[in-house]
């Protein structure tokens, strides 16, 4: 078939496409190509040593020692959880007694597995949204998300906690990409695919109605939207909040990633909290937060992008623009996210890419003091417990990461005196999470888990670096490798990044690479080697906050590849590596910087990973979710934006003659955000411009994420990295 449907020569215009047959997703001509790249990369893969090597990567992914976390909701925590014995998962509940057990007993609410033979279907767990009960109440009622497959669009059906069984004739929305919140016990708002006018041109929902138990989706299409935003923006959506002396609905018009507007719901009319489309809102019960992503002047102040103010609700709906600043980024620090606990407020940041956290004390005048617990080179999020519990509820987790460090879970207290918020204290490389660790105040944070070792680290290490890009921007980067590491630019090293939507990447353990990537051993120019990884802070991420990332948008689209080329260009200049021992992974955006590491860099790299990826910029926005994308990327259709959004197209930037290095493209059917056909349209092309070392897979379930259990992750994962080190390390 692949003979029939190639050509000698590209075509001329750039707005045509020879392949864009393998856009049909399930066409059986478009399966049928698939299937026979499947077979064909199957071939080359499965080895006997590759099968071994999946085989451990799967007993991380299926081990009983991982951290099982959980959301506390009234007296129970919550866990999803997959492993050997159950690879769709169990959704189950425990106490808090148990849960510090070593081996907690667990109430099972519903096995995946035991659903999808029951029903015949292939459902992927989504998560469940719970309906909050009146004070001094238990939580009933939860709508549980299932997906076919594995994508985006979910089916949504009532479960009732205290039966533990499907409510019969109760609420079900057949598979969209559906937004609800409950109102109350017997009322829904809902935005779900209801026909023409209904969904947004980037396929999520443009309005939200009130759906009563009862009533039919054909009766709730006939009812007014409660809300409603153009169809040329991203999505709308209500949601209640059921707080006691706050309820209140409020709407959210997200007009693209970076733009929003957010309404509350008075006296029969949606009141526009009136802030600038690029400033984040929050809501919680008296207090509204404000982000800034660009600088914002307000009656002659000048707020800087990335910080933080804090009001109280009434105040400014009635005019006051008195804002009280509570953090404000340098060159060094960001903020990353934040979380209410009954009296306080964590803020999460980044200090060139370290973890570090600030607890502040609004009763105190917003004082601010640290929290101890995150090491150098590390990744930590604090978070409260259930802010709403009357005994617990300034607890807080504290979520701690490292590449060589297992995942750490410790709970603390907050306190008005900083006596009891203390975590756990651990150097770069040792176990954090001490039972033993003083705080300030000479008080312990409870270790509660910590995840085993998957991989022999006592010879490895973790090193910072930064490399000047293009335009003289120092860029940061991790390197994991031997302490013993010979500089002679003979090393197999993996280079990551991701560099787009603000999303940070930070240092995290993963048992699956240690026993993939640095645990391995070749020998090349007579020196036994283990594998090097390096994970790139570059821009269009959210390390350094939403100037980092903004400096990479659109036209500037550039400066992302520019960065991570610098890093390859810095560990060549270190004798980290070489061209033919270098080589780059990366999924969905992160796909996009990869497949332009292919075209704009090939004689940096000598393998290349590219997952789920977007490459045909000229009909992104035509294919699955796409058009959200727009104020990332720029619009295709609008010539002059095309004219930068070209340079950064890896489909049409393919040319002949070019040495490129091989390359391993990978997908899933099911992927209903980025789709399959980007990847296949790029296997396609290669193969047809006859450039050697193609490698294509596509996973027939799993979604944007490629796999949908254990088993399919561990696939990928292993692919992936056996693919890399075979060209990398001989």
């Amino acid at each position: 078939m692949t003979q029939t449907r190639t050509q000698d020569h590209l075509p001329a215009d750039e707005a045509s496409d020879e392949f864009q047959w393998l856009e049909d997703i399930h066409g059986d001509e478009a399966i049928t190509w698939v299937r026979e790249h499947n077979d064909r990369t199957d071939a080359q893969l499965l080895t006997d040593e590759y099968t071994a090597l999946e085989g451990r990567v799967l007993g991380v992914m299926d081990s009983a020692d991982r951290i099982p976390l959980v959301n506390k909701r009234g007296d129970w925590y919550y866990n999803f959880w997959r492993d050997q014995s159950h690879p769709r998962g169990l959704w189950r509940r425990t106490s808090w007694a148990q849960y510090q057990a070593r081996t907690p007993e667990w109430q099972v609410l519903l096995d995946i597995d035991e659903l999808s033979k029951e029903e015949d279907l292939s459902w992927v767990w989504s998560g469940a949204s719970m309906l909050r009960p009146a004070t001094g109440s238990e939580y009933r009622s939860a709508m549980v998300a299932l997906s076919a497959e594995g994508g985006d669009a979910v089916t949504y059906r009532e479960f009732d906690l205290s039966t533990q069984v499907f409510v019969p004739a109760g609420f079900i929305l057949p598979a969209a990409k559906t937004r609800l919140s409950w109102r109350d016990a017997d009322t829904l708002y809902v935005g779900t695919d209801l026909g023409a006018g209904s969904m947004t041109a980037s396929s999520y929902p443009s309005q939200c109605r009130i759906l009563h138990r009862g009533q039919s989706l054909a009766e709730l299409a006939g009812t007014a939207p409660y809300f409603q935003v153009p169809e040329d923006h991203l999505s709308g959506a209500v949601s209640h909040d059921r707080t006691p002396g706050f309820e209140r609905d409020v709407a959210s018009d997200v007009i693209d990633f970076f733009r929003s507007r957010t309404y509350l719901r008075q006296d029969n009319e949606w009141v526009h909290i009136d802030v600038p489309e690029d400033v984040n809102v929050s809501l919680h019960r008296q207090w509204l937060l404000l982000r800034p992503q660009t600088d914002w002047e307000l009656e002659g102040t000048i707020h800087p992008a990335g910080s933080l103010l804090v009001t109280e609700l009434t105040a400014f709906l009635s005019g006051s623009r008195q804002l009280r600043t509570v953090f404000v980024p340098d060159v060094h620090t960001a903020l990353q996210s934040w979380s209410w606990s009954s009296n306080f407020l964590l803020l999460n940041l980044l200090q060139d890419v370290s973890a570090a956290v600030t607890v502040l004390d609004p009763a105190a005048g917003w004082a601010a003091r640290d929290l101890a617990g995150c090491p150098p080179l590390h990744s930590g999020e604090a978070f409260a417990v259930d802010d709403e519990d009357p005994v617990c509820g300034d607890d807080y987790w504290l979520l701690v990461s490292g590449f060589l460090t297992p995942t750490t879970l410790l709970r603390g207290t907050l306190s008005a005196d900083g006596s009891a918020d203390g975590t756990a204290v651990g150097s770069a490389t040792a176990a954090v999470g001490s039972a033993t660790a003083a705080t300030r105040a000479g008080k312990r944070a409870a270790l509660v888990r910590q995840a085993p070792s998957f991989f022999n680290a006592d010879d490895l290490e973790v090193q910072q670096h930064f490399a000047e890009s293009a335009d003289g921007t120092r860029i940061p980067y991790f390197q994991v490798g031997r302490r013993d590491l010979v500089l002679d630019g003979a090393n197999p090293t993996l280079l990551s990044g991701y560099g787009g939507f603000e999303v940070s990447r930070t240092p995290a353990y993963s048992g699956a690479l240690g026993r993939t990537w640095l645990e391995r051993r070749t020998v090349l120019s007579g020196v036994e080697r283990g594998g090097v990884y390096v994970l790139a802070n570059i821009r269009g991420g959210g390390e350094y906050g939403p100037l980092w990332h903004r400096s990479a948008l659109q036209e500037n689209r550039h400066k992302a590849y520019e960065d991570f080329a610098a890093v390859a260009r810095d560990l060549m200049a270190r004798g980290v590596t070489s061209r033919s021992h270098l080589g780059c992974s990366g999924g969905s955006n992160g796909g996009l910087l990869v497949g332009n590491m292919l075209t704009g860099y090939p004689e940096l790299f000598g393998a290349i990973s590219c997952g789920v990826p977007l490459l045909d910029m000229r009909r992104y926005t035509k294919l699955s979710a796409g058009a959200s994308w727009v104020a990332e990327y720029g619009d295709p259709d609008v010539p002059a934006q095309w004219e930068f959004i070209r340079t950064f197209s890896p489909y049409h930037l393919l040319r002949q003659g070019v040495d490129y290095p091989p390359v391993f493209l990978w997908t899933a059917t099911s992927d209903d955000r980025v789709g399959p056909v980007q990847a296949r349209k790029m296997a396609a092309r290669m193969e047809a411009m006859g450039i050697p070392g193609v490698w294509f897979h596509e996973a027939l379930e799993g979604g944007h994420a490629g796999a949908s259990n254990n088993r399919q992750a561990a696939r990928l994962h292993t692919a992936s990295h056996e693919f890399l080190w075979r060209h990398l390390a001989g």
